[in-house]
């Protein structure tokens, strides 16, 4: 497609075929756009109907009528259109579609058309809202691609086919239940010696040897780590943040590392008119500020303003470039569609704007905008021939990066305070657009349509400076300033330029006041000079005359966790980034440790960026507003939208308020979500071996537990325990760690352990010394107990003829003393694993759960201590004295306060366990960890007035998967 145009036959698109999507289902996207009716018609024969069928890949057709949604990739060869573009070019607004220039050159299409190529491309799924011909013909455009291979089809396939998630945190979990399962096979193997040994049938063997096998393993624990989730969803909706991947929320809890996109994310939507400063006679004049009280007086600036923008008039609404706006509305004209502008070479299509009742007054009723040259990212310009109405002289406006357009304008006219004037504004942040005019003689017989701007655009006379605001949001400074207190690195990823992302992200507090940037620029290889790559202080920097390794305060602190502490970041464009990664590939770990600023990114750099801070075992967030940020919100671990448009469509989660305050209220969320997971996780391992070594000691004398006491402990405790339990809300503050990630950790392990040592001692202990009692028997049937003393009419043997042999494996001492410690030790463990600080709120703020623990405690100690005759005979229990209830009470309240200060104070102590590490060596596992380490023994970093040279030897060159994109 490349290679060739088509130009034998057109395709019509049939206005009456309805092309909007009806099917709801994901999977038929594509295929039900791609199934779009067509006309196919032949030049020859003037557009006279052939035949109906599907677009295919060099079908040429013609952009007929409005409100046109396109069914695939199509480049423009003729004409021009506006089409609301924003699901793939990142464009909130309507733009500006032109046609592709040299098409009858024989090199590729793009290769001309450099990166500027998407002006000319109109992508699947977008709408054509107005289209216009060239003056040689209609509109017209190529198909490049359709399906699944459209620029639409390729987001959609990552949507059904999204990468998998690949979290420690489940791969754990099926390591726990082989743990479990392995305990209960121990378990069954113990149940048929046993029961063998005193001879049982075999069913009764192998129904009880079953039965401990599956007491041991829960089967709700892969339920249970959903459940954190699931309120964690809940609560985020109240929030107004949106979750269409609800695994990822416990990820969230894992992040420490959040890139932002700056404009709409950090700072607001659109560019706010501060001020213009004009030149005149080589000097620059008194600053007009906005908004003003006197309007901006006619002039060239005025003109320039009127007219140099490229915007339209839709649905009685100007729309366009944000920029473009503000800078027309400072000048208070009105702009309008009009037929026609006469010219001498005849009648063409114009914009006309004219002076609004708030303009100052102005000597000319209108101007007409006749011909655009676009602006160009790589050309950093645009240019407009206009002509006044009524006037034969046309005029030419540009406006663009202040040194580009000072290149273009005759040097006498640009002021010699100009690079200080523009050093001045761009230092405070602010973004800064030049002006220049030039009055254009053309012969009679040249039409303005066919204007080359090389032709035009020279010795132009420079008009002045137009300073624009892009203002932080109000929420970015508290945010930025709350993810730094809890050690989660924030990075900038912008298309902006890289002098007014270092000042935002300085404003921000990104970039601490007294911390040094310094500019990585990285250059393409040139002729038989390697790449290279240059280390530059910003300027605003104090220049140290320290030695590179003293660029931070304290040698030992120079890069700490998650980079608090350090006093210089690395910032850096695109093209340098490209180039790191192809050159430089062993110095980009060293690098992303401490890059702050990333600027002139493209969304395959920014997709590319973060996979890299993943390899570092980075949890990387990221924070976006726009289609060019589809690709990073979808790679990232935990990507956030603040948009409803199509970035939604990619992202995990979408804020509905369009600010920053949705991070740390996600990342609290997924840490409370997380613990609560392992929280319920620990339960559910404690609920189990509990009832597993209670069941196993009533094995040994082949008695069990009675059906009810199963019933409570399994329905009336745990379930409602794994109900309620994550409830807990997520605590308010962030804390400067992070949970842990991991089930299999020395933490919950020794956790896990030590409760079940501690049960193991409490049961045994009240197994063994209940034989121990005078009173005891080792058959007894019920009898009635003795109000007046509380003592039991022991019976022998043959006085229980009427028992049933069920009834006599339940009715035991054994079994009346090991329920309650069994039972109640399930609540001490449920309120012990509840822990609150620092990644929740305190266990009494989870009514529901509070209130719960209090009425099983109150059952559990009714149904034990009640002396009443119909709760014993229904929960198969004997009466007991009051003496030894006491002193199951008592291991209950010993059990509970060495399981408490086990787990608050020696388990959760973050302190400690840092102490312990340090004692033994412990070096982390993570990628970004080593790289610290390393760079902390270097005494040469960071480089700083430096420049080094890639290796000759080209024979392992990296290119990321990222760039080799078909656009």
């Amino acid at each position: 497609m490349e290679e060739k145009i088509w130009k034998d036959h057109y395709v019509l698109l049939n206005k009456d075929e309805e092309n909007e999507l009806q099917s709801t289902k994901l999977h038929d996207l594509v295929e039900e756009h791609n199934k779009v009716q067509v006309t196919v018609c032949t030049k020859n024969e003037g557009f006279k109907e052939l035949e109906s069928r599907y677009l295919v890949p060099g079908d040429v057709f013609l952009l007929d009528g409005k409100k046109l949604s396109l069914p695939c990739d199509a480049v423009l060869i003729d004409g021009s259109c506006i089409v609301n573009e924003g699901m793939l070019t990142g464009e909130s607004i309507p733009v500006m579609k032109t046609l592709l220039p040299l098409t009858e050159s024989l090199e590729p299409w793009k290769a001309h058309s450099m990166e500027d190529y998407r002006r000319h491309v109109l992508f699947c799924g977008t709408e054509v809202i107005q289209a216009k011909s060239s003056g040689r013909g209609p509109a017209r455009a190529v198909v490049l691609q359709t399906g699944f291979n459209t620029a639409k089809g390729d987001l959609v396939r990552s949507i059904l086919y999204p990468k998998p998630l690949n979290f420690q945190l489940y791969r754990d979990a099926f390591k726990f239940i082989v743990g479990l399962s392995a305990i209960g096979v121990l378990g069954l193997i113990y149940t048929v010696c046993v029961f063998t040994y005193h001879k049982k049938p075999v069913a009764d063997v192998v129904a009880m040897a079953l039965l401990l096998l599956t007491v041991a393993v829960p089967p709700a624990i892969p339920a249970a780590l959903t459940t954190g989730i699931v309120y964690a969803q809940r609560r985020l909706k109240k929030k107004k943040i949106f979750c269409i991947t609800p695994q990822r929320i416990n990820i969230c809890g894992q992040i420490n590392l959040v890139c932002f996109d700056k404009t709409g994310t950090l700072t607001e939507d659109g560019l706010d008119l501060w001020g213009i400063l004009p030149s005149e006679g080589s000097r620059f004049q008194k600053i007009h500020k906005f908004p003003s009280s006197s309007p901006l007086p006619w002039g060239p600036v005025c003109g320039a303003m009127a007219s140099c923008h490229s915007l339209v008039v839709l649905d009685k609404k100007v729309q366009g470039d944000p920029l473009d706006l503000k800078m027309f509305e400072g000048t208070h004209w009105e702009i309008e569609e009009s037929s026609t502008a006469r010219n001498t070479a005849g009648a063409i299509a114009a914009c006309i704007v004219r002076p609004g009742p708030n303009a100052s007054s102005a000597p000319v009723e209108g101007i007409a905008i006749l011909h655009q040259f676009p602006f160009s990212s790589g050309l950093q310009r645009m240019s407009v021939v206009s002509q006044k109405i009524g006037e034969e002289q046309y005029d030419l406006y540009m406006k663009g990066a202040p040194e580009t357009v000072s290149s273009f304008c005759r040097q006498e006219t640009v002021p010699s305070d100009f690079l200080e004037e523009l050093k001045t504004y761009t230092s405070q942040g602010f973004r800064v657009i030049a002006l220049a005019h030039k009055v254009l003689s053309l012969p009679e017989d040249v039409d303005v349509g066919d204007l080359e701007r090389e032709e035009v655009e020279s010795g132009l006379e420079f008009l002045g400076l137009l300073v624009m605001e892009n203002r932080l949001k109000p929420e970015t400074k508290p945010v930025l300033r709350e993810l730094a207190a809890a050690r989660i690195r924030s990075i900038m990823v912008t298309g902006d330029n890289l002098q007014t992302a270092v000042t935002v992200a300085r404003n921000a507090h990104m970039i601490h006041e007294d911390s040094k940037v310094i500019i990585v620029e990285a250059s393409e290889p040139e002729g038989s000079a390697p790449a290279s790559i240059a280390w530059r202080l910003a300027e605003g920097s104090k220049t140290s005359a320290a030695a590179p390794n003293e660029v931070c305060a304290h040698a030992q602190e120079k890069i700490t966790l998650e980079g608090e502490g350090c006093h210089y970041h690395f910032a850096m464009n695109g093209k340098s980034y490209q180039v790191l990664v192809k050159h430089f590939y062993s110095l980009l770990p060293k690098i992303l440790l401490n890059a702050t600023v990333f600027a002139r990114m493209s969304p395959g750099q920014k997709s590319s960026l973060v996979e890299e801070l993943q390899k570092l075992n980075y949890y990387v967030g990221m924070c976006g507003d726009g289609a060019n940020d589809c690709g990073a919100l979808k790679v990232a671990h935990a990507g956030i939208s603040l948009s409803e448009q199509e970035a939604s469509v990619a992202s995990p989660f979408t804020s509905q308020i369009p600010n920053i305050q949705c991070v740390p209220e996600l990342i609290r969320e997924g840490r409370a979500a997380l613990v609560a997971s392992f929280a319920v996780v620990k339960y559910l391992t404690l609920y189990g071996l509990i009832q597993f070594v209670g069941t196993a000691l009533l094995f040994w004398q082949l008695q069990i537990f009675g059906n009810y006491q199963y019933l409570m402990q399994d329905v009336v405790i745990t379930l409602l325990v794994c109900l309620t339990m994550s409830l807990t809300e997520a605590y308010p503050k962030l804390a400067p760690y992070r949970p842990p990630g991991q089930l299999i950790s020395p933490p919950l392990l020794l956790s896990v352990v030590l409760n079940v040592c501690f049960t193991i001692a409490m049961q045994t202990c009240g197994f063994l010394l209940v034989k121990q009692q005078p009173w005891y028997v080792a058959l007894a049937s019920w009898r009635h107990c003795s109000l007046r003393n509380h003592t039991l009419l022991p019976t022998g043997p043959g006085e229980n003829s009427t028992s049933s042999s069920a009834q006599s494996t339940v009715l035991s001492y054994e079994d009346t003393t090991l329920w309650p410690l069994s039972s109640i030790n399930c609540i001490i463990v449920a309120f012990v694993f509840s822990k609150g600080k620092p990644f929740r709120k305190p266990i009494y703020t989870n009514y529901v759960f509070s209130a719960i623990l209090t009425l099983q405690l109150a059952v559990c100690l009714f149904l034990f201590l009640a002396d009443m005759d119909a709760v014993y005979s229904g929960m198969q229990f004997l009466c007991t004295p009051v003496i030894w209830r006491v002193y199951v009470l008592l291991m209950l309240l010993v059990t509970f306060c060495v399981s408490f200060f086990t787990e608050d104070v020696l388990l959760q102590n973050k302190h400690l366990w840092m102490l312990i590490k340090t004692c033994v060596g412990y070096q982390s596992k993570s990628q970004y960890r080593k790289w610290q380490q390393m760079l902390q023994r270097d005494p040469n970093w960071p480089p700083v007035n430096t420049k080094d040279f890639a290796a000759r030897s080209t024979a392992e060159v990296y290119i990321n998967p990222s760039y080799e994109h078909r656009d």
